[in-house]
């Protein structure tokens, strides 16, 4: 049953997660969050900085007794990823977020939530607004466009921040203390055709692949969902064999950092008589294979407007084959942490249409040589099909530090309050920390949050339970600092 958030607790938390959702916060359009931002540290008549980034950092001295602690850095980002079902109807550029409680979940309306890493904001701001929490001298950094280049955590300047601790509030498993990440790179290949007639007798049918799950193309790579590239690619590699089709358009994918959910590619042909046999056999083959871990998978072939030009023959056979080809999902697990992936691609999005051919990926690794490796193999794959191959946004992991203080001392509090051990590991996704943390080598760093399903996804939900877990817990770090050296 549908409720709403009002109801819920800590009410504070919600209460600020509510009123930033209200905000449209895409990656690169942060003006209007980080000046909400602003506006929030100076109502509260804390010293608040915001810099040519629009990072924001808010000050706020140390309550009694807690003077000769250490300074905590409090970290999320303000940016959150913009996806939808494709039969919502919404305007991110002017919408808030519309949420509802689903039990112990909150759930937004056919869109992403939110809550990565918009939980982690509303908390800092809680701990800021609050006039009873015991903690030492805080300082709250809200970066931006972290989900599409981490540019804000690039273009800190050295000296902006000066906590002796990070804690970074953006991990998504309650029982977790992340204390390493991957790095990443964006890999993109770009090729211009000329478009050629269609046939005379030709008509055109759309090719649509939907009702994947998606994702967070890095911590969910391992689970080896569905991508819609992947299997729209599959199914034309498949058609071409024993079918003449001109394809006239393709789109796949949107987000880098998103495991595609949908696809769609619209083609021209002459004999389709024979096309809609071949492809059921085809879907129903692709179906079934997928029924476990996709099972709202969607195949279908629907007549569509004749286009009058579409690739050539030979622009179409490179395009199938460089998708074919293209490496997507794990690549290596590390060979020192259990299950943690190492090195993955996610083939992200491709765009064809009007002479212009872009494919865009995402390579991870928290093996930097590895990394490197990985886009050499991607690099040689699509200069086969004749593509131009570039790389940019590339960032670094976090190497973990297993024997810090802080760790050291939240791992004694987990244990105490939860009766069981923290599960302390890497993540292959990417973190701020790694970029944060460089000019600040001293800089002890924990990662932590409570749990988030289906990040980057509209299927994204958070648990509420979860989030009272995490705030009890994150009271207690602050009370427990260590002292100063």
């Amino acid at each position: 049953m549908k409720q709403p958030l009002s109801h819920i607790e800590p009410k504070e938390i919600w209460n600020h997660f509510s009123s930033i959702n209200a905000i449209p916060r895409a990656s690169k359009k942060e003006q209007a969050i980080s000046d909400f931002m602003v506006t929030f540290g100076k109502k509260l008549g804390l010293e608040t900085f915001q810099d040519k980034a629009l990072n924001v950092l808010i000050k706020k001295p140390a309550t009694t007794g807690f003077e000769n602690r250490k300074k905590v850095t409090l970290q999320s980002h303000l940016d959150m990823v913009h996806q939808k079902n494709n039969d919502t109807v919404f305007d991110f550029d002017t919408q808030g977020i519309e949420m509802y409680v689903d039990g112990d979940w909150v759930k937004a309306n056919g869109t992403t939530l939110g809550a990565d890493n918009g939980l982690g904001v509303a908390t800092i701001m809680t701990i800021l607004a609050s006039n009873e929490l015991e903690h030492p001298e805080l300082e709250a950094l809200f970066t931006i466009d972290e989900e599409t280049g981490m540019t804000g955590a690039f273009e800190l300047q050295t000296g902006f921040i000066s906590g002796d601790i990070l804690l970074n509030l953006d991990t998504e498993e309650d029982d977790e203390i992340t204390i390493g990440c991957a790095g990443g790179v964006d890999v993109t290949a770009i090729k211009t055709y000329s478009p050629v007639p269609t046939k005379n007798d030709a008509i055109c049918y759309k090719i649509t692949v939907n009702g994947l799950k998606g994702g967070h193309s890095g911590i969910e790579i391992h689970k080896g969902l569905g991508n819609a590239n992947k299997l729209l690619t599959r199914i034309l590699y498949e058609l071409q064999k024993s079918i003449d089709f001109q394809i006239t358009a393709l789109k796949g994918g949107s987000l880098r950092n998103a495991i595609p959910r949908e696809a769609e590619c619209t083609i021209s042909i002459a004999k389709y008589d024979v096309l809609e046999n071949i492809f059921q056999s085809l879907a129903t083959k692709i179906s079934n294979e997928w029924k476990v871990k996709e099972p709202n998978l969607n195949i279908q072939l629907t007549s569509t407007d004749i286009a009058k030009t579409g690739l050539s023959d030979n622009d179409q056979k490179e395009l199938i084959s460089v998708l074919y080809a293209c490496h997507n999902g794990v690549y290596t697990y590390d060979p020192s942490i259990v299950d943690l992936v190492a090195t993955s691609n996610n083939l992200a999005s491709v765009n064809v249409q009007e002479g212009k051919m872009k494919i865009a990926c995402l390579t991870r690794s928290s093996i930097e040589t590895e990394k490197q490796d990985l886009v050499n193999q991607l690099t040689s794959c699509f200069e086969l099909g004749n593509y131009t191959v570039h790389t940019d946004g590339d960032y670094p992991g976090w190497q973990p530090n297993p024997t810090s203080d802080i760790l050291t001392s939240m791992s004694s509090i987990y244990k105490k309050m939860f009766k069981s051990e923290p599960n302390v590991n890497a993540c292959h996704a990417g973190l701020e920390c790694g970029i944060i943390g460089k000019p600040y080598p001293n800089m002890e760093m924990i990662s932590f949050g409570p749990t988030i399903r289906g990040a980057h996804s509209p299927d994204e939900k958070a648990s509420i339970s979860s989030v009272q877990k995490f705030w009890s817990f994150l009271i207690e770090i602050l009370k427990n600092i260590p002292n100063k050296l």
